[in-house]
């Protein structure tokens, strides 16, 4: 007789606002659900008060949620949801226990060092495991409330991967569809955090929602561009890891990087934000990057490099009026 399979056993790696959110989903059934903290005072926080009260204050967590601040606590799990910010997660698998098993990428962004994506760092950096991309249209503080949501689960590992991910993962609230195009996944999440600072601006100017409404549109367009460029295809970026989320990030101050874009707007000095912000708004980091790519690839993103040049500085009226002078074409994709 066959034995029945064993529950894969579960650690979240980084407990921001989204990893606390996610591990707070994953014991939303009774199953123990490991939460690695950085911030000893967060460890403490949680343990004593049932609270991440440093970045998901308004959450009370499960007791299956355990928070731990020794990375190697993560041992032999199963499955590792990877949710440090990108540009630690090298460092991080670096030092992570090297047992092969399924890592999830849960954050979003591009190596700010080399331009590598997030997946080609953990393939590197955790060579005997395999290796999924967890995107889509999610506010942390809806998701850890239980409200639905839907996201992509892509699987470099095939359906074999997702045979084991998507029972793991999913809940009754939080739905997962597959895909296999980690690139696809990863370039939705890593653009749309650049485009909703744009989206800040427009709004902290008070622009209107035609101006939001036509940027997400071509901003849109600058995704599939780049998208195709890299090798991610078209209808994983219409799908929930692009378009999806990119309507969400860009409409909403809950948005960490359409906050920073109002307060661009507002005036304030780009280097001083993100030294106070104690949250990351990764687009920040992901801009400058992601112009050089795009350059390096022949592509053209206007939006992002008005992006890149608020973050240099430039005043946010004269870049929006240098976007405006931009000689009329014909409305594709490709343009």
């Amino acid at each position: 007789m066959s034995q029945p399979a064993l529950t894969p056993t579960l650690a979240v790696v980084g407990a921001g606002a989204w990893g606390t959110a996610l591990a707070q989903m994953l014991a939303s059934d009774g199953r123990p659900v490991l939460l690695w903290a950085r911030e000893p005072e967060v460890v403490e926080a949680i343990g004593k008060e049932r609270r991440n009260t440093f970045y998901l204050p308004g959450v009370e967590l499960t007791d299956g949620v355990r928070a731990t601040g020794d990375l190697a606590a993560v041992g032999d799990c199963d499955i590792a949801l990877m949710v440090t910010p990108a540009q630690h997660l090298g460092t991080v698998l670096s030092a992570l226990h090297p047992h092969p098993r399924d890592l999830v990428l849960c954050a979003k962004g591009i190596d700010a060092a080399n331009g590598r994506l997030l997946h080609e760092i953990a393939g590197s950096a955790a060579p005997g495991s395999e290796i999924a991309v967890l995107s889509g249209p999610t506010f942390a503080h809806e998701v850890a409330a239980g409200l639905p949501t839907a996201i992509t689960l892509a699987c470099g590992g095939g359906e074999a991967q997702w045979d084991r991910l998507a029972p793991a993962i999913g809940r009754a609230h939080f739905r997962p569809y597959y895909s296999d195009d980690l690139t696809g996944a990863e370039i939705g999440g890593a653009v749309k955090n650049v485009l909703a600072i744009a989206c800040g601006v427009v709004d902290g100017l008070g622009l209107g929602l035609n101006a939001r409404a036509a940027l997400i549109s071509r901003g849109y367009a600058e995704m599939l561009r780049f998208g195709a460029a890299l090798g991610a295809r078209a209808e994983t970026l219409a799908g929930l890891c692009g378009l999806g989320d990119l309507v969400l990030t860009c409409s909403s101050p809950d948005s960490r990087n359409f906050s920073l874009g109002r307060a661009l707007a507002a005036g304030a000095d780009p280097v001083q934000l993100m030294a106070d912000r104690r949250t990351v708004a990764e687009g920040a980091h992901t801009a400058p990057v992601l112009c050089r790519l795009a350059a390096a690839h022949g592509v053209s993103m206007p939006i992002s490099e008005a992006v890149e040049r608020l973050l240099n500085g430039a005043p946010a009226p004269e870049v929006v009026l240098a976007l405006l002078a931009r000689p009329l074409t014909a409305e594709s994709p490709a343009a």
